[in-house]
């Protein structure tokens, strides 16, 4: 696989695969799926979601215990997130990078959860295009926020997180998506403990 950023590279290659070994656990699941739970209450009809930057598909599989019969697509460019992606039942698997992505369908809902803040912001123009092009009706956008943009320190590399306000910067892109709900998750919750995270739940017009 050819790369557009250094960012892409460096989560394909071994941190990536070194990431995905860090985030795993119950505690993890069970907090996706309460966070899972309170988006979905503002959806209706959702039966296929795919998510950019799936890892080893901790997200699809809280969003499969809420939806049982829903139809999940995972993109991920790391091949050792992959290899795990696979293993799970009923998930379309794409080993591509979220920047330039197509498919040849569109999902009711399409999920970007702790991923925008690893591209590169020259290239965050195109990640909203996907997410939307995607997109047959919602947007969920999971990430750090910061109303101005800012890049911080990660795990002692520089270019590689970036803070800004993407949800906001989505809906001034497209005059036709507008904002349904928005939340925080908080690392210390003492039942659902997640990362830091600015959720996001946007709507296309119909």
């Amino acid at each position: 696989m050819t790369y557009k950023t250094m960012q892409e590279e460096f989560w394909a290659g071994p941190f990536g695969s070194d990431y995905s070994t860090r985030n795993v656990g119950p505690t993890l699941l069970a907090g996706n799926v309460a966070l899972f739970a309170r988006i979905l209450s503002r959806t209706r009809n959702v039966t296929s979601i795919i998510e950019f930057g799936a890892n080893i598909g901790l997200n699809l599989r809280a969003l499969r215990t809420l939806l049982p019969s829903v139809a999940l697509s995972a993109v991920e460019l790391n091949g050792a997130a992959v290899k795990e992606l696979e293993k799970l039942p009923d998930i379309t698997v794409y080993e591509k990078s979220l920047l330039g992505f197509h498919a040849g369908s569109a999902c009711d809902l399409t999920l970007s959860k702790g991923v925008l803040i690893h591209i590169d912001p020259e290239q965050l123009e195109a990640a909203y295009e996907t997410l939307y092009r995607h997109s047959r009706r919602y947007i969920c956008i999971a990430e750090y926020y910061n109303p101005t943009p800012v890049e911080v320190p990660y795990r002692g590399h520089s270019n590689r997180m970036f803070k800004r306000d993407f949800a906001g910067e989505l809906l001034s892109r497209y005059s036709d998506v507008r904002l349904i709900d928005y939340g925080f998750v908080y690392r210390n919750d003492p039942t659902f403990p997640l990362d830091d995270l600015t959720w996001f739940l946007l709507e296309k017009g119909q």
